[in-house]
């Protein structure tokens, strides 16, 4: 059964990881295939979160901070948006990828369930983080 078709924020870069998820079989868009180079810089969160919301895409993002800001949350829960965020900042392309592949099972089956969510993804797994804190 083919996984979720995945959005990728500008976060995780436009190359090397949707290229390495997508040799391990990820289905995927990018935040710039979609706008287009260079209009994709300058697309607000909000905004691809709806898209991704209306589109029931689940997101990959490195921006933890997602869940501190109160109009980025707000468009999560309001367009219920499935997202998984890298717990660690400092990681190359590739090991981003590898992340979030060692992760594959635990994402596809969280990105398939309906409602609103915020996943921390970790060498350690993936766990739900409270969108109501």
């Amino acid at each position: 059964m083919p996984g979720p078709h995945f959005f990728i924020d500008r976060s995780l870069g436009r190359k090397q990881v949707p290229v390495a998820l997508r040799e391990a079989g990820w289905d995927l868009v990018t935040l710039a295939e979609h706008y287009g180079i260079p209009a994709d810089e300058a697309v607000e969160d909000v905004t691809w979160l709806e898209l991704a919301g209306h589109q029931r895409w689940p997101v990959l993002m490195k921006d933890e901070r997602i869940r501190y800001r109160p109009a980025e949350r707000a468009a999560v829960i309001g367009h219920g948006v499935r997202a998984f965020y890298l717990t660690s900042g400092n990681l190359s392309g590739r090991q981003m990828a590898d992340l979030f592949i060692a992760n594959q099972a635990a994402i596809f089956s969280r990105a398939a369930e309906d409602g609103p969510a915020l996943f921390a993804v970790s060498p350690s797994g993936v766990r739900e983080i409270p969108l109501d804190d």
